[in-house]
């Protein structure tokens, strides 16, 4: 799982017309790990000399990588995750009854003498389970937005503030999101991507104050 935080409950509840024929996903997805804006720089004066520059890339995606990224925030993702499990899983349950019903519709439209009357009253019931889940489905999706913001924006300082230490050790003058940048990048040396030294030196620093979440 490369990226961990893009998050909404993303139950697509399909509609009566095609009942059946989708299969949406229910993972909640997971907001994307970029540290919190930095404050803009204060200008120099306008006859001071200008510094030699050195960039560095860093590819915040990495940052919810299980295995290589920075365990805080994916624990923190995690916690999350496990919160809001119950209401996504009663999302799927709502998923899985419609595609049955989808099936159950189908079948009966496929009969030599079609029956009518018990197809509306499954496709009536489809509309009041498709109600039924955009309402849940829209109350979870507000609900982990704010949790998120909750547990994910001191995590999210915290990897921050570490960078602009981690620049400040090395010299570097400009640091970019390779993650955002990259169709605009034609060439780098593999010397200016910092991803992995700066998430190595984040999580000896700041180790997981307990055992790992459960995937």
């Amino acid at each position: 799982m490369k990226r961990l935080f893009s998050i909404c409950a993303a139950l697509t509840l399909i509609t009566l017309s095609a009942l059946g024929q989708t299969r949406p996903q229910t993972t909640p997805a997971r907001p994307a790990p970029t540290p919190a804006p930095r404050p803009a720089a204060t200008p120099a004066a306008t006859n001071a000399p200008v510094p030699d520059s050195r960039i560095a890339l860093i590819d915040t995606s990495m940052f919810g990588d299980e295995k290589n990224g920075i365990w805080r925030y994916i624990d923190a993702a995690k916690s999350v995750q496990a919160e809001f499990k119950p209401r996504t899983d009663e999302l799927q349950s709502i998923q899985t009854r419609l595609n049955t019903l989808a099936t159950e519709i189908q079948t009966l439209m496929k009969a030599p003498v079609p029956d009518q009357k018990t197809i509306q009253a499954k496709q009536q019931q489809g509309t009041s389970l498709q109600e039924e889940g955009k309402t849940k489905k829209d109350r979870l999706d507000e609900d982990v937005t704010k949790r998120y913001e909750q547990v994910i924006a001191p995590v999210s300082s915290q990897i921050g503030a570490f960078m602009d230490q981690f620049a400040r050790q090395r010299g570097v003058t400009m640091t970019l999101d390779v993650s955002k940048l990259l169709p605009a990048i034609l060439t780098a040396v593999p010397a200016v991507d910092l991803t992995q030294a700066f998430i190595n030196e984040f999580n000896s620093k700041n180790p997981r104050t307990g055992p790992a979440p459960r995937p």
